[in-house]
């Protein structure tokens, strides 16, 4: 006996009321499991997210070192010339004790010898055959030393669970020998467009009668690589339910998310919305929001797989994928709290906007104005299959629904999807 369908027994209206963007997020937010975790070769560990705080296993650096070329001295030594008894290399010790009258000469980066507590910079000194001559007086305890454990003390927090690794990352991590690095592992993702109208960007025939390049899967996989995924199927169905339901299945067993794009809205081969509906182990949570674009946006779950069921239109499709998806694979990998979200600033507009009956995200361009000020504009034509208006972006500009226009001047917030330019 197939599981009793909890999708039939939903409020059918509320199931299709028009959800602020801020509740879907917590809808999904509150069906999520966060992925495993673990552990991957230093060099490939970069972009991706740490899974266990990390503590320094020792101090760094482990030995007093010279910070600059010159000799190893005793600083209360208040004699000139100096006897050189060898020479300090980084990554070697000699068998020598610096005491009155003696100096080793040593380089950056190499451990001070025994006896000796200051470097003089090889340019206060000269050079007389084996001696040197100090030229700097008062020379201190200390001088041009990096103590031991000046960098990172033993058994500190260096890197927090949570941490995106980027380069300097990397390199503490590697000067702390932490290699393999324990990261979260990548959600695995599927990206399926649906529609009979599609044709292969790489068919370089004529197009047919209302056909059109599939467009959406291209631009949506380059926008989830900027998260750490791995994208497991990507390609192309048609408009038939027994393909699509085959299809759905398969990735379903196998992806921690599935993406479709097309077959959400009311159409009658619009079917991704009716298979989910139908689906005895999928619960669909909503499938409408109210904002622009994106509107018909289905949201379900199968077990612990998110299910996305995009709208066609190309620029929804991104436009819902950088506010939904990609916060959720976020939380998902466990970024850490405060870079969840985008930063959101508050912008001067410098053209009038027409608002729209829901909340809007428009595409915009935001800098920093002759008296530093942020200010913004959008990029023209707002339609959702203008593609074009994502071009040269670095911004979604937050219009609120409201009777009269946003003039010149009026102030907005942005959501900052880059940093702002230099006007």
């Amino acid at each position: 006996m197939s599981a009793p369908n909890h999708n039939h027994s939903i409020d059918m209206q509320e199931l299709d009321r028009m959800r602020p963007p801020d509740e879907a997020r917590a809808i999904i937010a509150r069906h999520l499991t966060p992925v495993g975790s673990e552990h991957v070769p230093i060099l490939d560990a970069g972009g991706r997210i740490l899974a266990e705080d990390i503590h320094a296993p020792e101090d760094h650096p482990p030995f007093p070192a010279s910070t600059m070329d010159g000799y190893a001295v005793l600083a209360e030594d208040s004699s000139p010339w100096r006897e050189i008894i060898g020479t300090q290399h980084a990554g070697a010790i000699i068998d020598a004790e610096v005491t009155e009258g003696y100096t080793v000469r040593i380089m950056t980066g190499a451990a001070l010898p025994p006896g000796a507590n200051a470097v003089v910079p090889v340019e206060a000194t000269e050079l007389m055959e084996d001696h040197v001559v100090i030229h700097q007086e008062d020379v201190k305890s200390g001088e041009n030393v990096r103590p031991v454990g000046s960098d990172l003390k033993q058994g500190t927090l260096v890197l927090p669970k949570g941490t995106r690794l980027g380069a300097p990352e990397i390199g503490l991590l590697a000067s702390m020998g932490i290699d393999p690095v324990p990261v979260a592992r990548k959600p695995k993702i599927s990206i399926l467009s649906t529609g009979d109208e599609l044709v292969e960007p790489s068919d370089h025939q004529p197009l047919g009668p209302g056909q059109i390049r599939d467009a959406n899967r291209f631009s949506l996989a380059t926008s989830l690589r900027e998260e750490p995924v791995e994208i497991t199927w990507i390609g192309m169905a048609p408009d038939r339910r027994e393909d699509l339901e085959t299809l759905l299945r398969t990735r379903l067993a196998e992806d921690d998310i599935v993406i479709t794009s097309g077959g959400v809205s009311m159409g009658e081969l619009d079917l991704i919305k009716a298979i989910l509906f139908d689906a005895d182990d999928v619960q669909v949570h909503f499938r409408r929001l109210y904002m622009k674009p994106g509107k018909p946006l289905n949201f379900a779950t199968h077990d612990s797989t998110l299910i996305f069921g995009l709208p066609g239109n190309p620029v929804s499709s991104l436009v819902t994928c950088e506010l939904f998806i990609k916060t959720a694979i976020r939380q998902m990998i466990g970024l850490s709290a405060d870079k969840i979200d985008r930063p959101t600033l508050r912008v001067t507009l410098l053209e009038d906007v027409n608002p729209s009956d829901r909340i809007e995200y428009q595409r915009g361009v935001v800098s920093v104005g002759a008296d530093g000020r942020l200010v913004g504009r959008n990029t023209g034509s707002q339609i959702s299959s203008r593609l074009q208006s994502f071009l040269g972006i670095n911004a979604l500009l937050i219009i609120a629904p409201r009777e009269s226009v946003y003039r010149a001047g009026e102030q907005v917030s942005a959501i900052m999807l880059a940093p702002p330019y230099a006007d």
